[in-house]
């Protein structure tokens, strides 16, 4: 929205025109122009002497009040109109100032639809925000994607992942829930919990052969985590939606881009510092320096199972298998 004075009477000689002032003189003119010409034609006397008079005064009153009122109508544009419109223009500079500030905390730069397959537009942008990180926060329930993720970029960088402790089954409900409506009737409440206890080993070990792209691996394990997915840069945080119950329908549910500069984004962020600093959950560091047992140990703490050279092989084969074909298919290349 424009401030500027664009209409009919944006300048004095229009302000006069569209005026009655602006119709007075041109009866004046008319008037004069008349008288003169009627002059003209009578014969000298006392009776043309009179209409010249009259002619020549009323056009001598015309360009004289021509003059005035357009003097009068600088003087007054300058003095009322002008410092109006500045001040319009000012107002709504700083309206849209505000509105830009209230976008910028309170609404997403992008949404992405539900989907049941990755959307590569979706995972190129997030690489990207990734490459330009120095941080990654994960949130969700066994890390596997960001484990992927992390084997993709070249960068060193810090990652704090929270994920869901697989020896409860209320971290694994909510997902869970989530995937039954996914499937149907026809799914089978253990196989998804099977499903479920499976990808977090798989991703504990994605995380583990990702140390190396890492200056360290923070990994923090709640009992009730939140349903929601949250992946944090430097420059932005993603938010994805499993809370939504409309979105059962979809593998993958909806999320949301917000900005570095958003409310969402300090909320999260403090979120994220308490759980890595709080007393009451259970913190891990993986470090490019740890060793297979060093991560054996800490997987049974996490899991509160054994992992034995077999299964770490078969886990370790089934990851890249994921990853690879996770990278196919949302177009990342290799």
């Amino acid at each position: 929205m424009s401030a500027d004075a664009s209409g009919l009477r944006s300048n004095p000689l229009q302000e006069i025109f569209w005026t009655r002032t602006g119709l007075l003189l041109l009866a004046l003119v008319v008037v004069s122009g008349s008288s003169l010409a009627l002059a003209s034609t009578m014969q000298a006397g006392t009776a043309r002497t009179f209409v010249e008079a009259v002619g020549t005064g009323t056009l001598i009153s015309a360009v004289v009040g021509f003059g005035q009122t357009l003097l009068t109508a600088t003087a007054t544009r300058r003095a009322l109109v002008a410092p109006v419109i500045e001040e319009s223009k000012r107002t709504l500079q700083e309206l849209s100032s505000e509105y830009r500030a209230l976008n910028n905390e309170f609404f997403p730069t992008h949404i992405f639809a539900a989907s049941n397959r990755p959307d590569p537009t979706f995972n190129q942008l997030m690489m990207r925000d990734l490459r330009e990180t120095r941080q990654y926060f994960f949130r969700g329930f066994s890390g596997r994607h960001a484990a992927a993720r992390l084997l993709l970029s070249q960068a060193e960088r810090e990652i704090h992942v929270v994920i869901a402790d697989p020896r409860g089954n209320t971290a694994a409900g909510g997902r869970a829930r989530y995937l039954l409506r996914h499937e149907g009737a026809d799914a089978d409440s253990d196989a998804v919990q099977r499903q479920l206890r499976d990808e977090t080993w798989m991703g504990l070990v994605g995380l583990y052969l990702a140390r190396n792209r890492c200056a360290g691996v923070e990994i923090t394990v709640l009992t009730d985590p939140p349903l929601d997915r949250v992946e944090m840069f430097d420059g932005s945080v993603w938010v994805t939606l499993y809370s939504d119950p409309a979105q059962g329908r979809t593998l993958f549910p909806r999320t949301l881009r917000f900005s570095e500069g958003s409310f969402i984004y300090g909320m999260e962020r403090a979120e994220f510092l308490r759980l890595g600093t709080s007393n009451s959950e259970q913190h891990f560091r993986l470090t490019p320096s740890s060793t297979r047992s060093d991560f054996v140990g800490v997987f049974e703490e996490i899991t509160g199972t054994g992992l034995d050279e077999e299964q770490f092989h078969r886990l370790r084969d089934r990851f890249h298998t994921f990853r690879q074909k996770f990278t196919t298919t949302a177009e990342l290349g290799s």
